[in-house]
């Protein structure tokens, strides 16, 4: 029986406040990794470390979050996520809400797209399948 977003949510606010020492009561569905936890690059690599052991899953590199689009040439210039840029981030990461990141693609917004619920909805599809 696939879990709840209740179950999902909440296994993943444990691994977030383990692997980022923060409070339960700052992981909301819509606190930004970065922004909102501190999530710094290392630690989505413990992140994806945590949430294969939790859920019992396998997180290929660059399937939760990118890797490399900023530095292709084609996926990005001047700054900005080029069309062919975003319709590959859209390709590759369904479970990411974009949003009105469409109406301005600059890549220094570009984390502010790894939300909690990002998570949430990659492991809903993850175990569901």
């Amino acid at each position: 029986m696939p879990m709840t977003d209740d179950e999902v949510f909440q296994k993943v606010t444990e691994t977030l406040t383990e692997a980022l020492g923060v409070d339960d009561d700052e992981v909301t569905p819509d606190a930004t990794l970065t922004g909102d936890l501190g999530a710094e690059s290392i630690d989505f690599l413990d992140i994806v470390f945590r949430l294969e052991k939790t859920f019992g899953i396998k997180i290929p590199p660059g399937d939760l979050f990118p890797d490399n689009v900023l530095n292709n040439p084609d996926f990005v210039a001047d700054g900005k996520v080029t069309d062919v840029g975003l319709v590959k981030l859209k390709e590759s990461m369904p479970h990411v809400e974009f949003g009105d990141f469409d109406q301005d693609p600059d890549v220094n917004k570009l984390s502010e797209l790894f939300k909690v619920q990002t998570i949430v909805n990659y492991v809903k599809n993850k175990t569901a399948g």
